[in-house]
């Protein structure tokens, strides 16, 4: 027998007091009351699915931030690129945007658990170099209560299997303090999502939050950005960004495969972003910065002539100091990008910002995984890093 839903208004009533998104005019510390956003909420089904006492509720309903097409344009529900995209850009490039990287499903519930059950789009949970935690697993934010959104816990993927790697269930968190407060769900960095519900106990309060209506902060990348190797998926940078300004974010790390090409140029300038952020060097060779760097430039600022970019240099090799080789594709690369953004300046290229890699990830050699890819700790300092630049292309 389904158990009615709570009503409307006496939910409506609490989450009044319950922190959501600030609005991006103010890029403020501060969080807006949920109250204050009601165009960015909408309520799902009215009963949910309920199964063994829990009540499920479909993520597709609502909707993730991160998407920069909306569901019409694309082939899967949570593919980053569009649909037309196939084809067009490079195989490697379409495949790794299967992933979902950057994506987050964002509710409020006064539940004392919250459940996950997702299917994954590959069967590979973990690389060697990167933990099943960051590669397919499901990472819980919440509203803190003092205008922050902190972390509750982690999704280990391979513990709640359900007869295939792929199918993922159990619980996310339990033993939560009373009231009802705003969530923050991450989906992997490596893997891609077929489908995704939440699920708290009937007679819980849920409230599904749509995608923010903020122009997004709008990352195009390498492996560094798409994610590795975090421990999980709210531990890179943009995501740890994307809580700082309190703003959406759209992840377009490509592994491997960020090179500024126009195929990816032409689909960045089709989002209308707060401001693109351009961190492609560790794929690229100092002959392709001098040949793609501009027109990607060129190609973003006349479709968005007011819109910020921000141009980052690659990070520092953690071996660089010991490995010459490492030392002149840093000189050689940061030359040819210094020279193209000398260019662009110098044509007249307007709301352009520059940031130096040789501090990215700091001095001491351990905040990488591997001597090229962030930990913990180097993504934290890479946003320590991009955050005064961010405040300045923004105006914040």
């Amino acid at each position: 027998m389904t158990t009615p839903a709570p009503s409307r208004r006496s939910f409506l009533r609490a989450a009044g007091t319950v922190s959501a998104a600030t609005a991006f005019s103010s890029l403020l510390p501060s969080r807006a009351s949920a109250e204050g956003h009601r165009d960015n909420i909408r309520m799902p089904e009215e009963t949910g699915k309920v199964e063994d006492g829990i009540r499920w509720f479909n993520v597709q309903e609502w909707g993730v931030e991160g998407k920069g097409w909306g569901p019409n344009d694309l082939a899967r529900f949570y593919d980053r690129l569009p649909a037309k995209a196939e084809g067009v850009v490079r195989d490697p490039v379409w495949s790794l945007s299967r992933d979902s990287s950057g994506m987050a499903a964002r509710f409020i519930s006064d539940a004392p658990e919250i459940r996950v059950r997702y299917t994954l789009f590959r069967d590979r949970l973990e690389m060697a170099h990167m933990p099943a935690t960051g590669v397919s697993g499901i990472d819980l934010y919440g509203d803190d209560g003092h205008g922050g959104m902190r972390w509750i816990s982690v999704f280990k993927p391979g513990a709640g299997a359900t007869g295939s790697p792929l199918k993922q269930e159990g619980k996310l968190v339990d033993g939560l303090a009373p009231g009802s407060r705003t969530y923050q769900a991450y989906l992997p960095l490596y893997n891609g999502v077929d489908s995704l519900e939440f699920g708290v106990p009937v007679d819980a309060e849920f409230q599904s939050l749509a995608p923010r209506k903020d122009k997004a902060i709008l990352f195009y990348g390498t492996s560094i950005t798409h994610g590795a190797c975090a421990s999980r998926p709210g531990m890179t940078h943009p995501a740890i960004l994307g809580r700082r300004f309190d703003l959406p974010i759209i992840n377009l790390g490509f592994s491997g495969n960020g090179k500024m090409e126009p195929e990816v140029g032409a689909l960045l300038a089709e989002i209308d972003p707060a401001v693109y952020v351009i961190d492609c060097l560790p794929n690229m060779t100092h002959d392709m910065i001098t040949q793609n760097a501009e027109p990607l430039v060129k190609l973003l600022r006349d479709a968005r002539p007011d819109t910020p970019i921000v141009l980052v240099e690659d990070r520092t090799y953690g071996f660089a100091w010991v490995r010459p080789s490492a030392a002149e594709r840093h000189q050689l690369s940061r030359a040819a990008f210094q020279k193209a953004y000398e260019n662009l300046t110098k044509a007249g290229v307007k709301n352009l910002h520059y940031l130096k890699g040789d501090n990215l990830l700091g001095k001491d050699g351990d905040a990488t995984t591997d001597g090229s890819h962030p930990n913990d700790l180097g993504f934290m300092r890479q946003s320590d890093a991009f955050e005064p630049v961010l405040r300045k292309a923004l105006g914040a």
